[in-house]
């Protein structure tokens, strides 16, 4: 896992915001971080997982360190003197809506010369949200990640499309040819992100750019694609409906399990199609999970 250990923000408030008045609400400090979340996950699931990342010298980047390793990450992170932790705001209107304000601080600042060579050495996958892919250096250090497992004969490795704004912020083009050259084997993405890569195309297109792909689609399930040669293969996976406040972090969450699903089922022997269908079934309980699973207040003192 390459990518964001951050540190999330969550105000929620009571009901619509007032123009130059208080509301009520709450204001929380949690574990963010799209890999982060991702990595987490799949140590709850028993994973043997490390995350590579970037945090700054201050108690959030200390406190956030120590919450991954709780639930038996290996944590490999590149303490960054003079920028703080990366943030991110992230406002919950009443109706369980998101907003965020990116702050990423540290968690850009990860180089490749932080990578070592033994840590890709014996690893069955590698995983980057797509923000690991972009800018200076950070993007550097996610690609010669992917060269690093590759070299040591990773068997998978998947991207996330995260989010639409970094993902097109120098437009379409950039971004197709940027999800290209990183070559993933399994795509995630939500409807929205794959509508914003294929500029209205149908789904399936998320196929030019990897063999598998999944297509996030919250309280309605998820589209799985494959394609093998010339034969393609679709189909839904439904999942429970949940009301939740905060989705936060349920997109990371399904990687998790989906990941764990896929690497289950090969060593189960299962064929393809009964390999995607119980990976996307655990992707979707691990989500479940995350949603109903209160994120715990962070101890920054």
């Amino acid at each position: 896992m390459v990518g964001d250990l951050m540190l999330d923000v969550v105000l929620r408030s009571d009901r619509a915001l007032e123009t130059g008045t208080d509301i009520p609400g709450s204001v929380s400090f949690v574990q963010g971080g799209s890999a982060a979340t991702t990595a987490r996950w799949l140590g709850r699931l028993g994973a043997n997982v490390s995350l590579v990342t970037a945090v700054g010298r201050d108690p959030a980047g200390r406190a956030l360190v120590e919450a991954v390793r709780g639930d038996g990450v290996r944590v490999r992170a590149a303490r960054v003197a003079g920028v703080r932790t990366g943030r991110i705001g992230v406002f919950v209107g009443p109706g369980g809506e998101r907003s965020f304000v990116a702050d990423r601080g540290a968690a850009d600042r990860l180089r490749p010369e932080d990578l070592q060579v033994s840590w890709f050495a014996r690893v069955d996958a590698l995983h980057l949200p797509v923000y690991s892919l972009l800018g200076h250096p950070l993007g550097d250090a996610g690609r010669r990640s992917i060269e690093l497992a590759r070299a040591a004969g990773v068997s998978l490795v998947s991207v996330d499309l995260a989010s639409i704004g970094p993902l097109l912020g120098r437009g379409r083009r950039v971004a197709r040819q940027l999800v290209m050259e990183a070559a993933p084997d399994l795509l995630f993405a939500t409807a929205a992100e794959a509508e914003a890569l294929l500029g209205g195309y149908g789904v399936e297109g998320l196929l030019d750019f990897a063999p598998r792909a999944v297509v996030k689609r919250g309280p309605k399930g998820a589209t799985v694609l494959s394609r093998d040669g010339s034969e393609r293969l679709r189909f839904e996976v439904a999942t429970q409906h949940l009301q939740a406040a905060d989705t936060t972090g349920a997109g990371d969450a399904f990687d998790a399990g989906f990941l764990a699903g896929w690497f289950a089922a090969i060593a189960a022997g299962r064929a393809l199609p009964a390999t995607l269908r119980q990976a996307a079934v655990a992707g979707h309980k691990a989500a479940a999970r995350q949603l109903s699973t209160p994120r715990p207040e962070l101890p920054l003192g």
